[in-house]
């Protein structure tokens, strides 16, 4: 009767286990938490007073402890490497393992960190004829032996276990390759902003009062884009088509640049001409960011159909190019030039602020406010007005502009509810 008794609890403690490694399968929780609720469950289901739980890797192939209970003294991070024999024999052994001294050679080597001696019955983990793990347990609680009907619980126990580490190995290769994924865009990315960063720095070599201008309008492009609430890919991409804006000027005499006077009609149109030339070079190249060639010809337009050069009027203008023709102008103003000193942010504001809605977009402008005042505030991460600008102008100032701004954009309209 005492051993009918027995075996009854044995099997109420085996399908109790059964009841907590299906939970653990869908466990929302760190994997190594998840080890050890698996480990005590079995420990407690079979009757064994010490065991860990081992993963397989296979690049090296090794197997690595993730959980271990019961033992005095045990390593923290404990491995065992294998050789192929023993994965050989883990993988194609039939059941549970009583290990003996004869036998654990085939099983376990003597190379890594765990003493094999510690064990007295394997379990190995296999999805699919695959290893992906082993129970390890040692003594009994009673001292006695495995019995068939501990081996077989065992074995029906280690399937829902085979299955935690699988998906958990499933999961953290998953995690690896997107991770591993996100370095290599992130790299891409950084290749590539560096490429745009020295074509930028190339394109204003020609003179010296151009040198970091179109770095600057790059810089400025996305901080106003930023400020109007565009998404961060529409961000990165009015950054590089601001980097790139005046490529065209690659083609230009470059002591045209240098000339302390005004332009003459066949100076200003070959400087025009840096439009379409720069949307021809660009127009073949596939960027991720498919609006660089219409901000390439289109900055220099503006709303009341004065730009240059198919004179297009404000709802008419792509608004990636009315957001670099802002930054354009705003770094042109603030930057010394062969026939003029540079204008004080202020002054600049006050001039781009007094032509909105007539050549610049109110809300562009509007955005290169927001921007200037988080530099005077000094809310900004990192300041939007490059080194060499310096801002003078204070937020209650910036403020009347902005209000100024309204007032214009909305022709004087008052609205209330």
């Amino acid at each position: 009767m005492a051993v009918k008794n027995n075996n009854f609890r044995r099997l109420l403690l085996t399908f109790g286990a059964l009841s907590d490694l299906s939970t653990e399968l869908t466990a929302e929780r760190k994997f190594s938490d998840t080890a050890a609720v698996m480990l005590g469950s079995v420990r407690e289901a079979i009757g064994v007073r010490e065991g860990a739980l081992l993963l397989y890797t296979d690049k090296p192939s090794l197997l690595a402890c993730v959980s271990f209970q019961g033992y005095a003294l045990f390593p923290e991070q404990g491995f065992i490497p294998l050789l192929p024999k023993h994965v050989h024999a883990l993988t194609t052994a039939r059941g549970a393992i009583i290990l003996t001294g004869d036998n654990v050679p085939t099983y376990l080597s003597f190379n890594g960190n765990i003493a094999p001696e510690l064990f007295k019955c394997l379990a190995p983990l296999r999805v699919r004829g695959k290893l992906v793990g082993v129970l390890a347990l040692g003594r009994r609680e009673d001292e006695g032996l495995y019995e068939d009907e501990e081996l077989e619980a065992l074995c029906m126990l280690a399937n829902y276990v085979a299955l935690a580490v699988h998906n958990h190995a499933l999961s953290q290769s998953l995690e690896q390759r997107v991770s591993e994924n996100l370095r290599l865009l992130g790299s891409i990315h950084k290749f590539y902003d560096n490429a745009l960063e020295a074509f930028a720095a190339a394109i204003d070599v020609k003179h010296v009062n151009l040198h970091g201008h179109s770095l600057r309008v790059g810089r400025y492009a996305a901080g106003i884009s930023e400020a109007m609430g565009l998404p961060g890919n529409e961000v990165a991409g009015m950054k590089a088509a601001g980097y790139l804006h005046d490529i065209g000027k690659v083609a230009v005499d470059k002591h045209i640049f240098g000339k302390a006077g005004a332009l003459d009609a066949a100076e200003f149109r070959e400087v025009a001409d840096h439009t379409v030339v720069g949307h021809k070079i660009v127009s073949g190249i596939e960027f991720p960011w498919a609006r660089i060639p219409e901000v390439v010809r289109s900055h220099h337009e503006r709303g009341d159909g004065s730009g240059y050069p198919d004179h297009l009027r404000m709802d008419d203008i792509p608004m990636p190019a009315r957001i670099v023709g802002v930054a354009d102008t705003f770094d042109a103003m603030t930057s010394p030039r062969p026939y003029r000193e540079p204008m004080s942010v202020g002054s600049a504001l006050s001039e781009i602020v007094r032509l909105a809605s007539q050549k610049f977009d109110p809300a562009a402008v509007h955005g290169l406010l927001v921007q200037i005042r988080r530099d005077a505030v000094g809310s900004n991460k990192s300041p939007f007005l490059q080194p060499n600008v310096v801002c003078n102008i204070g937020p209650n100032d910036i403020d009347q502009l902005a209000s100024l701004l309204h007032h214009k954009s909305t022709n004087g309209r008052v609205y209330s509810a």
